[in-house]
């Protein structure tokens, strides 16, 4: 079973978490922090959970192949994105929101900075959410991403990849990261999954699950979800310029 393990407090095991400042990733080179961080107390804001109007979510919400709108359906691989979302004991966490978003089959966001060219899909907005069930688990219908350029460095390609992000019980506790894919050819020139550790790279990278492979209809992939604990794995702690 592949897991991933989000830190709730700081970023702090340098043999689990990226530094903030990695010079092959150039947009940490402005983002890094020149100064010591200033612990800021929480307001009601950062207190109170997301809302009954964000949180408020129906099952097509987690069907990315048609929640566009359009009546049609979304070009590329269908693929059943699933896994539990745990503490750090192992024990699930019911009734969570969990949020995704990612590019589509040919690698394109719906992004006004997203401008290389790459086929937009008028049936495929490339967000989803869903709730997490009385066992921890959440399930999202999507299509595999596709790779996209990036300015990053010369011929930069950002291997397929889907972004993740987790609310908990209030604002100051959401957790964002990226899930991978097996066996993807663009890990060794992708300074954002070189920034982790290797061990603690490897529980971003979701598995092929042939039990949740449906026949005839979409692939399935696994990726469990651990918020905290020794096996800790890296979060995002702020928002990438790529979209």
């Amino acid at each position: 079973m592949n897991t991933t393990t989000i830190a709730s407090i700081v970023r702090g095991d340098a043999a689990i978490f990226p530094p903030y400042l990695y010079d092959a990733y150039r947009s940490t080179i402005r983002r890094a922090p020149g100064l010591p961080l200033i612990d800021v107390p929480l307001t009601l804001s950062e207190l109170t959970g997301p809302g009954p109007r964000i949180s408020a979510i129906t099952p097509e919400d987690a069907d990315l192949t048609r929640n566009a709108g359009t009546g049609g359906e979304a070009i590329g691989q269908r693929i059943i994105v699933s896994g539990r979302v745990l503490d750090a004991q192992g024990h699930p966490i019911p009734h969570t929101l969990v949020e995704i978003w990612q590019a589509n089959a040919a690698g394109r966001y719906i992004h006004r900075r997203d401008q290389w060219p790459g086929p937009l899909d008028p049936h495929f907005l490339g967000i989803g959410r869903c709730h997490t069930d009385a066992n921890g688990v959440y399930r999202f219908l999507t299509v595999r991403p596709g790779a996209y350029p990036w300015k990053n460095h010369p011929n930069a390609w950002r291997p397929a990849h889907i972004h993740f992000s987790l609310f908990g019980p209030n604002w100051g506790t959401r957790l964002i990261t990226q899930m991978y894919f097996q066996d993807d050819p663009l890990f060794f020139q992708d300074p954002i999954f070189q920034s982790v550790p290797a061990e603690a790279g490897q529980r971003l990278i979701a598995s092929y699950d042939h039990e949740q492979t449906q026949p005839e209809w979409a692939l399935g992939w696994r990726w469990d979800i651990v918020l905290a604990g020794p096996s800790a794995t890296p979060f995002e702690p702020i928002r990438e310029e790529q979209p």
